[in-house]
């Protein structure tokens, strides 16, 4: 993907979080508003990674396909900074390292952990140096991408007060889990 583009997504993507940070930072932006924001907006994020390959199956020819494959690692990049975001503001505000210690242990914000660090092991492997030094296995690594959405969505089941868009979000994980199933189209 040319570097303009590359930059007019990272604007797209960035500007939202900037904005979002400075209202929490100013006090306009709640704690618990912030927290969700971010946290939502890596979930929408990585479920959209996951969308591009059924994208591409159902729509080989199409330039909005082709784009969102040479866009996806970018994406998939947005998703950890987005989450990492959740989790700094969530740090942040807890501010005890016994009380976060405790807290980990409750399976809500255990998936939540899991789901990040496998989110951090798949940007730092989002680089054409590490496709070059895994080889094969990096595909193999990056089909992680799956479980870490469960456990995202997960997290946000049983953190949430009310769950039901979490359950709504679980739901569209399923059919792009099932989605997989699409037959390859020549050409792909």
């Amino acid at each position: 993907m040319p570097n303009r583009q590359r930059a007019i997504i990272w604007i797209a993507l960035l500007i939202p979080l900037l904005l979002q940070l400075q209202g929490y930072l100013s006090g306009t932006a709640f704690y618990g508003e912030t927290l969700h924001r971010t946290g939502e907006v890596s979930v929408w994020l990585l479920l959209v990674v996951l969308a591009v390959t059924p994208a591409r199956r159902l729509f080989p020819k199409a330039a909005w396909s082709a784009w969102m494959l040479r866009a996806r690692r970018d994406l998939g990049i947005a998703t950890f900074v987005y989450g990492l975001a959740h989790t700094v503001i969530y740090l942040e505000r807890k501010a005890d390292l016994a009380r976060i210690l405790r807290e980990a242990a409750d399976p809500g914000i255990l998936v939540g952990w899991l789901a990040l660090f496998g989110m951090l092991l798949l940007a730092i492997t989002s680089n054409d140096r590490s496709v070059r030094w895994l080889g094969g296995r990096w595909k193999g690594l990056h089909r992680l991408v799956y479980g870490v959405a469960l456990l995202a969505v997960m997290h946000w089941v049983l953190t949430a007060f009310d769950p039901t868009v979490g359950y709504l979000h679980l739901g569209l994980l399923g059919v792009l889990l099932l989605s997989r199933g699409i037959p390859r189209r020549q050409g792909i």
